[in-house]
Parts: structure tokens; C-alpha cells; sequence
């Protein structure tokens, strides 16, 4: 396909028309997203000045649309970075009527927003609330965390939350779905001896539940662990018909890690093993599985010797 072959001065002005008309373009694109538009923005509700003596709960989704004037470049990048991504909204209102309207209160939201943006109006323009008694409850707190240790080393006792339980308040059917508050994740690493830590409560989710306090000491005992062995004797349970029943052995040595500072407390007393008659009489095993039943929380368990024992049962 033949090329259409300019002169030198022809190829300049066909350089200089291009460039003019992209300065054109750019002129004109300047210009346009300089002017002012209306556009939706999505935007997350944030309460404020809620009622003392009252319990609420919104009956509608904590996400509004905003009809926002603003300049086509905001308009351009909207969707992009939506903007604000919250408002406060006060609930003073509340005090002597179950609605709120967003229009007594576009002054004051404006106000939360560059000056190159106006809110024209929100929807829906109306919030409405139902009420109901509100209520005290006392809960446990439950610590999250996230521990590592030095090697060898562990939680040796429980862990102590001081204080142990948290107030909260709010409506009576919302309280009665709460059985505890949760903290936020404790992350400690490389722990080789006790410590204490300032743990805040986890954030509520419901603008209409106190929580007191907001925050919790954690006391966490460390220790080193060392292993011990103890010999324990067994136990026979669901002998229901009382059958004679001789075990051999009689005792299993149970291995454990067990914190230095409790190493001569935690002894056989503090541990139990069982074996089941219905492993014979409705399975047809030959042996009893050993099954420890018992054993201290903040020691390790390793391994049970013998696992399997041998029986005689006289009927």
C-alpha cells in the first residue's frame, strides 16, 4: 500500500495541527472537570449524642447515599475514593421522637466536608428507631491472644484478667444474645517470664451497647517446663453388672511437662486414667484402650505407657 509522502514544511504543520488540537482537548477537558456536577456517594453513619435513658436500634442499614455537588474531577474519581467515607450524625433528636431527619442537619454535615463539596441531600432523609428498656449486664471477659515462648518455656497457671468482668448496657434483647466480651488479640513473643500487659476490650459494633471498662490487665504466669513421669492406677468404668474384672497391669506411667515451679506439687493425684467395660461387652475388643480422664490444665500431656491393657473378666 502506497504512503502519502509529505514535504518537510507539510509534516511541520501536520505536527503543529495535531498539537493544537490535543491542546484543544486538553483545554476543553480542563475546563468541563472544573465545573461543578451532582453525584452519588456511598458514606458509612457514625452516631453521636445518642439518648442517656434510652435504648435504640436503627431499623435501617448504617450506609446512605449522598446527592454531592462537587467538580468533575471529583466526580471522575468517585468511584475510586469515595468521599467521606463517613458522617456523624446526632441523635439528640431521639430524646423526644423515634425519627431523625438528615435535612434539619445538612448544615452541620456540610461542615464535615472540603469546601470543594456540598451535600444537596441524603437518602433516604429519614432514620428511624425503635426503642426498648434499656438494661445492665455483667459478663467475663475472654482474652484473645496470639503467644510464643522461648523453648521449653509455657503458661505455668491461669491467666488472670484483671478485672475479670465487663458492664455493658443497652436493649434487653440485645444483652440476651451476649454471654462474654471479647478482648482484642494480645501478640507477645519469645516469652521466658511472666508478665503483664494492658489489653484494650474489643470495639462495639452496636451503637447502642456501653461497654465499661474499655480496657483489661493480663497477668501471665511463665515458667520452664521440665518432664516428669508418675505411675497412676486405672479405673474401670461402666462395670455396670460388676464383673470381676483383673487388669495387667494395674498402673500406667503417664509422662507430662510440668511448669519448675509446680514440680513437686503435681503428683498421681492430680492425674486419672480409666479404662471401658463397653470396649469388651459391646465392641468385642480383647484389650482396654487407656484413656487419661484427668490431668491438670497448664501441664503438657506427652504419652500414656502401656495404651492397651490386658483383662481378665470373671463372670
Amino acid at each position: 500500500m502506497p504512503f502519502i509522502k509529505l514535504t518537510k514544511i507539510e509534516r511541520k504543520r501536520f505536527v503543529l495541527l495535531i498539537t493544537c488540537l490535543l491542546c484543544a482537548i486538553a483545554a476543553w477537558l480542563f475546563m468541563a472537570l472544573n465545573n461543578k456536577y451532582m453525584y452519588t456517594a456511598k458514606t458509612e453513619l457514625i452516631y453521636k449524642d445518642e439518648p442517656q435513658k434510652k435504648a435504640f436500634k436503627p431499623l435501617q442499614p448504617d450506609v446512605v447515599d449522598l446527592q454531592v455537588e462537587g467538580t468533575g474531577w471529583q466526580l471522575l474519581f468517585s468511584r475510586l475514593r469515595i468521599k467521606p467515607q463517613s458522617i456523624t450524625v446526632s441523635l439528640e433528636k431521639l430524646s423526644n421522637r423515634s425519627f431523625v431527619l438528615f435535612s434539619e442537619q445538612l448544615p452541620q454535615i456540610n461542615k464535615q466536608l472540603g469546601s470543594a463539596q456540598k451535600i444537596i441531600s441524603i437518602k433516604p432523609d429519614t432514620l428511624y428507631f425503635d426503642f426498648s428498656k434499656r438494661t445492665n449486664k455483667r459478663v467475663p471477659i475472654k482474652l484473645v491472644s496470639n503467644l510464643s515462648f522461648v523453648k521449653q518455656y509455657g503458661i505455668s497457671n491461669q491467666i488472670q484478667l484483671t478485672p475479670a468482668y465487663v458492664n455493658i448496657s443497652g436493649p434487653q434483647e440485645e444483652l440476651a444474645k451476649i454471654s462474654a466480651w471479647y478482648t482484642d488479640t494480645l501478640k507477645l513473643e519469645n516469652l521466658q517470664k511472666p508478665t503483664n500487659s494492658r489489653i484494650a476490650i474489643k470495639q462495639n459494633s452496636s451503637n447502642n451497647i456501653s461497654i465499661y471498662p474499655s480496657s483489661v490487665n493480663v497477668k501471665i504466669p511463665v515458667d520452664e517446663f521440665t518432664e516428669k513421669t508418675v505411675e497412676v492406677p486405672l479405673n474401670v468404668i461402666n462395670n455396670k453388672d460388676f464383673y470381676d474384672i483383673k487388669l495387667y497391669p494395674k498402673k500406667v506411667t503417664v509422662k507430662f511437662m510440668v511448669a519448675l515451679s509446680s514440680y513437686q506439687e503435681v503428683d498421681e493425684d492430680f492425674i486419672e486414667a480409666s479404662v471401658d467395660v463397653n470396649e469388651w461387652k459391646q465392641l468385642g475388643h480383647h484389650k482396654f484402650s487407656v484413656k487419661v480422664t484427668r490431668f491438670p490444665d497448664y501441664c503438657k500431656f506427652l504419652s500414656v505407657t502401656p495404651n492397651k491393657i490386658n483383662f481378665i473378666i470373671e463372670k
